[in-house]
Protein backbone atom coordinates (compact mmCIF):
# COMPACT_ATOMS: atom_id res chain seq x y z
CA UNK A 1 0.00 0.00 0.00
CA UNK A 2 1.25 3.87 -0.84
CA UNK A 3 0.00 7.04 -0.18
CA UNK A 4 -1.31 9.14 -2.73
CA UNK A 5 -0.89 12.42 -3.13
CA UNK A 6 -3.31 14.99 -4.51
CA UNK A 7 -2.54 18.62 -5.15
CA UNK A 8 -4.82 21.82 -6.00
CA UNK A 9 -2.60 24.84 -7.42
CA UNK A 10 -4.27 28.36 -8.48
CA UNK A 11 -1.89 30.93 -9.82
CA UNK A 12 -2.97 34.47 -10.87
CA UNK A 13 -1.24 37.97 -9.95
CA UNK A 14 -3.69 40.81 -9.49
CA UNK A 15 -2.29 44.52 -9.14
CA UNK A 16 0.89 42.89 -8.62
CA UNK A 17 -0.98 40.51 -5.68
CA UNK A 18 -0.24 37.28 -6.07
CA UNK A 19 -3.51 35.44 -5.03
CA UNK A 20 -1.81 31.97 -5.43
CA UNK A 21 -2.85 29.10 -3.37
CA UNK A 22 -2.12 25.36 -3.07
CA UNK A 23 -3.91 22.72 -1.35
CA UNK A 24 -2.70 19.24 -0.87
CA UNK A 25 -4.17 15.86 0.59
CA UNK A 26 -2.24 12.74 1.47
CA UNK A 27 -4.77 9.79 0.80
CA UNK A 28 -3.09 6.18 2.86
CA UNK A 29 -3.80 2.51 1.97
CA UNK A 30 -3.72 3.06 -1.79
CA UNK A 31 -2.77 -0.05 -3.98
CA UNK A 32 -4.90 0.21 -6.94
CA UNK A 33 -4.74 3.06 -9.58
CA UNK A 34 -6.29 2.78 -12.89
CA UNK A 35 -5.47 5.38 -15.34
CA UNK A 36 -6.93 5.66 -19.16
CA UNK A 37 -7.99 8.05 -21.66
CA UNK A 38 -11.16 6.87 -23.30
CA UNK A 39 -13.37 8.28 -26.23
CA UNK A 40 -16.75 9.59 -24.85
CA UNK A 41 -19.31 10.08 -27.87
CA UNK A 42 -22.70 11.91 -28.28
CA UNK A 43 -24.70 9.30 -26.74
CA UNK A 44 -24.84 8.50 -23.14
CA UNK A 45 -22.01 6.22 -22.35
CA UNK A 46 -21.11 4.00 -18.75
CA UNK A 47 -17.44 5.48 -17.91
CA UNK A 48 -17.39 4.35 -13.97
CA UNK A 49 -19.52 2.13 -12.60
CA UNK A 50 -18.99 1.06 -8.15
CA UNK A 51 -20.54 -1.74 -6.75
CA UNK A 52 -20.02 -4.37 -3.56
CA UNK A 53 -17.57 -6.78 -4.59
CA UNK A 54 -20.08 -9.59 -4.07
CA UNK A 55 -22.55 -8.02 -6.41
CA UNK A 56 -23.50 -9.06 -10.07
CA UNK A 57 -23.58 -5.07 -10.97
CA UNK A 58 -19.76 -6.24 -11.55
CA UNK A 59 -20.48 -7.71 -14.48
CA UNK A 60 -21.81 -4.43 -16.68
CA UNK A 61 -19.75 -2.69 -19.03
CA UNK A 62 -18.06 0.60 -18.12
CA UNK A 63 -15.39 2.50 -20.69
CA UNK A 64 -12.70 2.83 -17.97
CA UNK A 65 -13.57 0.21 -15.35
CA UNK A 66 -15.87 -1.07 -12.66
CA UNK A 67 -14.70 -0.35 -8.92
CA UNK A 68 -15.19 -2.08 -5.29
CA UNK A 69 -17.48 0.71 -3.92
CA UNK A 70 -15.86 0.13 -0.76
CA UNK A 71 -11.87 1.16 -2.24
CA UNK A 72 -11.97 3.91 -4.41
CA UNK A 73 -10.70 6.83 -2.46
CA UNK A 74 -10.22 9.31 -5.26
CA UNK A 75 -11.63 9.99 -9.32
CA UNK A 76 -10.29 12.70 -11.44
CA UNK A 77 -12.08 12.97 -14.74
CA UNK A 78 -10.54 15.66 -16.52
CA UNK A 79 -11.75 16.79 -20.44
CA UNK A 80 -8.87 16.41 -23.14
CA UNK A 81 -10.18 18.15 -25.91
CA UNK A 82 -10.10 21.77 -26.85
CA UNK A 83 -13.38 22.97 -27.69
CA UNK A 84 -15.53 20.45 -26.89
CA UNK A 85 -17.93 19.99 -23.72
CA UNK A 86 -19.04 16.90 -21.82
CA UNK A 87 -21.69 16.31 -19.46
CA UNK A 88 -21.04 13.77 -16.52
CA UNK A 89 -24.05 12.32 -14.59
CA UNK A 90 -23.92 10.77 -11.26
CA UNK A 91 -26.73 8.35 -10.38
CA UNK A 92 -26.87 6.90 -6.78
CA UNK A 93 -28.47 3.45 -5.34
CA UNK A 94 -31.98 5.03 -5.01
CA UNK A 95 -31.67 5.92 -8.93
CA UNK A 96 -31.33 10.10 -8.45
CA UNK A 97 -28.72 11.74 -10.40
CA UNK A 98 -27.12 14.92 -10.95
CA UNK A 99 -25.38 15.94 -14.03
CA UNK A 100 -22.40 18.45 -13.77
CA UNK A 101 -20.78 20.41 -17.19
CA UNK A 102 -17.03 19.60 -17.73
CA UNK A 103 -15.70 22.32 -20.37
CA UNK A 104 -12.63 21.39 -22.65
CA UNK A 105 -9.87 20.98 -20.73
CA UNK A 106 -11.35 21.01 -17.32
CA UNK A 107 -11.12 18.21 -14.84
CA UNK A 108 -13.95 16.99 -12.23
CA UNK A 109 -12.55 15.31 -8.98
CA UNK A 110 -14.88 13.71 -6.93
CA UNK A 111 -13.70 12.11 -3.28
CA UNK A 112 -14.27 9.02 -1.84
CA UNK A 113 -14.69 8.49 1.73
CA UNK A 114 -11.30 8.29 3.76
CA UNK A 115 -12.19 4.67 4.74
CA UNK A 116 -15.78 4.16 3.07
CA UNK A 117 -15.24 4.18 -0.22
CA UNK A 118 -17.77 6.05 -2.40
CA UNK A 119 -20.42 4.29 -0.32
CA UNK A 120 -23.33 7.32 1.43
CA UNK A 121 -21.53 10.11 -0.37
CA UNK A 122 -24.18 12.01 -2.90
CA UNK A 123 -27.50 12.62 -2.75
CA UNK A 124 -29.22 13.46 -5.48
CA UNK A 125 -32.73 15.31 -4.82
CA UNK A 126 -35.40 17.86 -5.85
CA UNK A 127 -34.32 19.34 -2.22
CA UNK A 128 -30.91 18.55 -0.83
CA UNK A 129 -32.46 20.27 2.04
CA UNK A 130 -32.27 17.05 4.30
CA UNK A 131 -29.55 15.25 3.44
CA UNK A 132 -29.81 11.32 3.42
CA UNK A 133 -26.50 10.52 1.65
CA UNK A 134 -26.67 7.11 -0.69
CA UNK A 135 -24.32 5.18 -2.65
CA UNK A 136 -22.54 6.30 -5.63
CA UNK A 137 -23.67 3.50 -8.75
CA UNK A 138 -22.19 4.93 -11.71
CA UNK A 139 -20.88 7.83 -13.81
CA UNK A 140 -22.11 8.71 -17.33
CA UNK A 141 -21.09 10.60 -20.17
CA UNK A 142 -21.66 12.30 -22.73
CA UNK A 143 -19.51 14.34 -25.75
CA UNK A 144 -21.62 18.03 -26.62
CA UNK A 145 -21.30 17.76 -30.47
CA UNK A 146 -18.18 15.69 -31.22
CA UNK A 147 -16.45 12.86 -29.55
CA UNK A 148 -14.24 13.58 -26.45
CA UNK A 149 -11.04 12.01 -25.02
CA UNK A 150 -11.55 11.83 -21.15
CA UNK A 151 -8.99 10.73 -18.91
CA UNK A 152 -9.72 9.14 -16.23
CA UNK A 153 -7.58 8.54 -12.51
CA UNK A 154 -9.03 6.23 -10.30
CA UNK A 155 -6.96 5.28 -6.70
CA UNK A 156 -8.70 2.29 -4.74
CA UNK A 157 -8.05 0.70 -1.38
Amino acid sequence: MATLTTKVIEEITLNNNSYNSERSLDISSVNEIVKRIVTISTTETGLLGFATASSTDLSKSYLAGQFDEDDVRYIRITNLDSSNHLTLTFRDEDSTEFAIKVDAGHSFIYPGDNSGGVIDTMHASGSALTVSLNDLVDITATADTASCDVEVFVGSA
